[in-house]
C-alpha cells in the first residue's frame, strides 16, 4: 500500500485531531504500511499507541494487537472508537479476552468476519487457544502489533513466557508484518526480542530515552509513610501514582493515605477485574488524587498529567524502573520521580530468589545489582538511565536529580577495598557482608566468636568508622565488580578476578559516603505542616530531642521497677513519635507508631503526665491532631486470627485460609500483641520449634536484648535460628511479658 506525506497528515488529523507527527512516527507508519517488520523503541508518553493505531485504520484487513494487560484494553478500544465517525464505530475496535460473556465474543466475531472491524487487542493467552487461532485463521490481518514488546526477553523487567509463543502461533494463523514496540529496551532485552520473534531484518526506529522533564531522586527507606504524606500534602491536587512491591502493601498504603486525608485507590492483579477497572478510572477522571499499585498497573496508561511516581519499594530492575517513572509528565511537563531505598529490600528481593533455577537466579542477580547500582551511585542519574539502555549522555551536570543538585561526599576507597579483599580472601570459608562488615568494625557477637573470627588479624581494624561505612564500602565493590555473591549460596561474598588483578595492581577508587539521603524540603514552614508550628523540633529534625531524652529516663526507670527490658514497654520508634507529636491524652498516645489501647492503657501514665507537663513549661503549641494517622489492623482479619489461635488452629492453615504466606501471618499477630492483646501460640511453637531453641530466643529477648530487633537477635544466636523461629518466640515473649 503507497500513500502519500500529504494524505497521511489529512488521515492524522481527521482520526486523531493533530496537525503534525511527533519524532519518526510517520516514517514508522509509512515503513509498516509498505508491509516491512518494524521494532519500535520509545519512551513512555512519545505516541506508541498511534504507530499501529493510524496504520490499522487505513489498511485492508484487521491488524491484530497482542497486549498483556486484560484491563486495559478496554480504554484503547474506548478511545479507537472515539476516534472514528462512521455509523459502526462500536465495531470498529474489540478486545478478546477471559473478560467476555458468550453473546459478547459472538458479537466479536461477526464484525471480524463482516470485516468491520480494524483492530483487535488480544492477550497472549487468549491467542493460543485453539477457537481463536482458528477463527483468525478467516480474516485477512494488516499486521500483528505487540504491544510491551520487553515481556518477550527473560531479560526483561517483566517476562512472560506467554509471549515467547507468539511467532510460532503467527505462522499458524498466517504471517504479516509484525511491529513491536516497547518503551524500555537494553540492547541484550532488544536483540532478544528480535531474535524471537524471527524479525533480526527488521528496521529499527530508536527515539530518545531522555525525559528532560523527569526529576530523579531516591531517599533512604527511613519513616517513610511520614515522608509520603509529606510530599503529597506539599504537592496537593496533583497527580501521582505510588508503586509497591507486593498487594498487600499497596492495600496497607492505599488505606493509610485515605485515613491521611488523601483520596486513594488500590490497584493489582490479586483484586477482581471490575474493582481494578472502577479504581483504575476513578483515577483517571480525577475522583481520586492517587492510585497506589503493583507493576500491574500503568501499561498502556494514557493519563498525561501524573506529576509525581513513588516507588516505596525499590524495583526488581532499572528496566522496571524506568517504565514505571515514565507514567511521569507525558504532557511534557513537571515529573518528579521519588524512589525510597533500603538494602534490606534488596537482601528480601534475593531472598525470594532462592529456590528459582539458577538461570532464573543469575539474570535476577544482574538486574538486581543495576538497581542497586542506581541507587547507590553519586553519578548523574539521567546518565546512569541512558546508559543502561545504550544511550550516550554527554553532559556531566543534568541539573535535574539529587546527585547533580546534591553531590555526595567522595573518598579515596583503595585501602579500604584492599582490607576487604585481603579479609574475604583469608578465610576458608565465604560469609555474609554483614558478618564481614562486623569483623572490621570489631563487633564481636555470638556468630563471630563461634568462628573465632574475634580473634582474626583484621578483627577491629576500622572500628572508627563502624559497621554501616564498612557495609557501604563492601556493596560499592559489588558494584564495581571486585566482589560477588555466590548464587547457589545467597549472599555470601567472594572476590572477583578482576578483584584480585586490583589487590596486586591497585588504584585510586572514588567512592561514595555512605549517607541518608535528604528529607526535601528544608523551609521551616512546611517542616510546621507535619510537626504543629514547634520549631525547637523543627530544627532538629522532627523529633524533639530534650523530650525524647527525658522519655528515655521514664522508660529506664519504669523498665527496672518492673524487671522488664526498656524495649518492651515502648520502642525507640514510639518515643520518637511521642516526641514528634506531644500525645497528652490515650487516645492521642494509641496514634503513636507501634502504640496499641492496651500499651497506652498499661504504659502510658508516666509518660503522657511527663509529655503534659513538658508543652505546658515550654509554651510548645502542639498539632491540632495527628497528621500521620495509623491504621488499625483490619478488625475482621484480626477477630478471625485471633478466634483461631484460642481454638488451637495450626498457624499454616489459618494463613491459607486468610490466602496468606506465614510471614505475612506472622507480621498480623506481631500487630496484634504490638496493640496490646495476649496471644498464647505454645501449642504451634512445641509442634515446630525444639524446646531448646524456644528456651535460647526467649532468655535472648529477656536478658541480652537491647531492642526488639529480630536482625540483632539472629546475629547474636547464631545462624541455627531462623528468622520465622526468632520472630514466633518473640510474640510469645511481648505477649507474656509486655501485655
Amino acid at each position: 500500500m503507497e500513500i502519500s506525506s500529504a494524505e497521511l497528515q489529512i488521515k492524522l488529523k481527521e482520526f486523531f485531531g493533530f496537525d503534525h507527527f511527533k519524532g519518526e512516527q510517520e516514517e514508522i507508519i509509512r515503513h509498516l504500511i509498505s508491509g516491512n517488520d518494524t521494532f519500535v523503541l520509545m519512551p513512555t508518553g512519545g505516541g506508541k499507541s498511534l504507530c499501529y493505531q493510524l496504520p490499522a485504520l487505513l489498511m485492508e484487513g484487521t491488524a491484530i494487537v497482542i497486549s498483556p494487560l486484560i484491563a486495559l484494553m478496554k480504554n484503547q478500544v474506548d478511545a479507537i472508537r472515539g476516534f472514528v465517525a462512521n455509523k459502526n464505530k462500536e465495531g470498529v475496535a474489540h478486545f478478546l479476552n477471559s473478560s467476555l460473556n458468550k453473546t459478547q465474543i459472538q458479537e466479536v466475531k461477526e464484525d471480524l468476519l463482516s470485516g468491520a472491524t480494524k483492530l483487535l487487542y488480544v492477550a497472549p493467552e487468549s491467542l493460543t487457544k485453539e477457537e481463536n487461532i482458528q477463527l483468525l485463521r478467516q480474516i485477512k490481518i494488516s499486521f500483528y502489533a505487540i504491544d510491551e514488546a520487553h515481556c518477550i526477553s527473560e531479560w526483561g523487567h517483566d517476562f512472560r513466557p506467554e509471549y515467547r509463543k507468539i511467532r510460532s502461533i503467527v505462522e499458524e494463523i498466517g504471517v504479516a508484518p509484525i511491529i513491536a514496540l516497547t518503551a524500555t529496551a537494553t540492547p541484550k532485552v532488544q536483540s532478544d526480542i528480535q531474535k524471537n520473534l524471527s524479525m533480526s531484518n527488521a528496521k529499527v526506529f530508536k527515539d530518545s530515552f531522555n525525559r528532560k522533564n523527569l526529576y530523579y531522586e531516591v531517599r533512604d527507606k527511613t519513616n517513610v509513610k511520614r515522608e509520603i504524606i509529606k510530599f503529597i500534602k506539599n504537592n496537593a491536587g496533583k497527580s501521582g501514582i505510588i508503586y509497591c512491591l507486593s498487594r498487600k502493601k499497596v492495600e496497607d498504603i492505599a488505606e493509610f493515605l485515605n485515613v491521611n486525608g488523601i483520596k486513594a485507590r488500590p490497584y493489582h492483579a490479586g483484586m477482581d477485574a471490575a474493582t481494578r477497572a472502577k479504581n483504575q478510572d476513578a483515577f483517571l477522571m480525577e475522583e481520586v488524587d492517587v492510585i497506589v499499585a503493583t507493576i500491574a498497573f500503568g501499561m498502556g496508561i494514557d493519563k498525561p498529567d501524573v506529576r509525581f511516581v513513588i516507588h516505596y519499594d525499590i524495583p526488581k530492575s532499572l528496566e522496571g524502573y524506568y517504565q514505571e517513572t515514565g507514567r511521569a509528565g507525558r504532557d511534557g511537563k513537571e515529573g518528579q520521580c521519588i524512589a525510597f531505598y533500603s538494602y534490606k529490600d534488596i537482601q528480601k528481593l534475593e531472598k525470594f530468589m532462592q529456590g528459582k533455577p539458577l538461570a532464573e537466579q543469575e539474570i535476577g542477580k544482574q538486574l538486581l545489582l543495576e538497581t542497586v547500582s542506581y541507587a547507590e551511585s553519586n553519578r548523574c542519574r539521567r546518565k546512569i538511565i541512558l546508559n543502561y539502555f545504550g544511550e550516550g549522555y554527554t553532559e556531566e551536570n543534568c541539573g535535574c536529580c539529587d546527585n547533580c543538585l546534591h553531590p555526595k561526599k567522595l573518598f579515596d576507597g583503595q585501602e579500604d577495598l584492599l582490607t576487604v579483599i585481603e579479609l574475604v580472601n583469608s578465610m576458608k570459608e565465604r560469609f555474609k557482608a554483614e558478618h564481614l562488615a562486623n569483623i572490621l568494625a570489631g563487633v564481636s557477637n555470638s556468630l563471630i566468636k563461634s568462628y573465632e573470627h574475634h580473634r582474626h588479624e583484621l578483627f577491629g581494624i576500622g572500628k572508627d568508622k563502624g559497621v554501616r561505612f564498612w557495609l557501604a564500602v563492601i556493596r560499592q565493590g559489588l558494584i564495581l565488580h571486585i566482589l560477588d555473591k555466590d548464587i547457589e549460596q545467597y549472599g555470601l561474598v567472594f572476590v572477583t578476578e578482576e578483584g584480585n588483578e586490583y589487590f596486586k595492581n591497585p588504584y585510586t577508587i572514588m567512592l561514595a559516603e555512605d549517607r541518608e539521603f535528604s528529607d526535601g524540603d528544608d523551609d521551616d514552614e512546611e517542616d510546621d505542616i507535619i510537626i504543629g508550628n514547634n520549631k525547637h523540633a523543627a530544627n532538629q529534625g522532627g523529633a524533639d530531642p530534650v523530650l525524647f531524652a527525658m522519655l528515655k529516663d521514664v522508660r529506664h526507670s519504669l523498665s527496672k521497677r518492673l524487671n522488664l527490658p526498656p524495649f518492651v514497654i515502648f520502642t525507640d520508634p514510639s518515643l520518637e513519635d511521642m516526641s514528634l507529636h506531644y500525645p497528652i491524652t490515650v487516645d492521642e498516645l494509641k496514634n503513636c507508631q507501634g502504640i496499641g489501647e492496651g500499651k497506652a492503657k498499661k504504659y502510658g501514665k508516666e509518660f503522657l503526665a511527663l509529655i503534659k507537663k513538658y508543652v505546658e513549661e515550654n509554651d510548645i503549641d502542639r498539632p491540632a491532631d495527628f497528621l500521620v494517622k495509623s491504621v488499625v489492623n483490619k478488625s475482621a482479619n484480626k477477630v478471625y486470627i485471633i478466634q483461631n489461635i484460642d481454638r488451637k488452629v495450626s498457624l499454616d492453615d489459618i494463613a491459607d485460609a486468610k490466602n496468606m504466606d506465614l510471614l505475612e501471618l506472622i507480621e498480623e499477630i506481631e500487630a496484634i500483641v504490638h496493640s496490646g492483646t495476649k496471644i498464647n501460640i505454645d501449642y504451634y511453637l512445641r509442634q515446630t520449634i525444639d524446646e531448646d531453641k524456644i528456651d535460647d530466643i526467649y532468655e535472648y529477648f529477656r536478658y541480652d536484648a537491647s531492642s526488639d530487633s529480630v536482625i540483632e537477635a539472629m546475629k547474636e544466636l547464631g545462624r541455627d535460628y531462623s528468622e520465622e523461629e526468632v520472630r514466633l518466640v518473640r510474640i510469645k515473649f511481648m505477649s507474656e511479658l509486655a501485655n
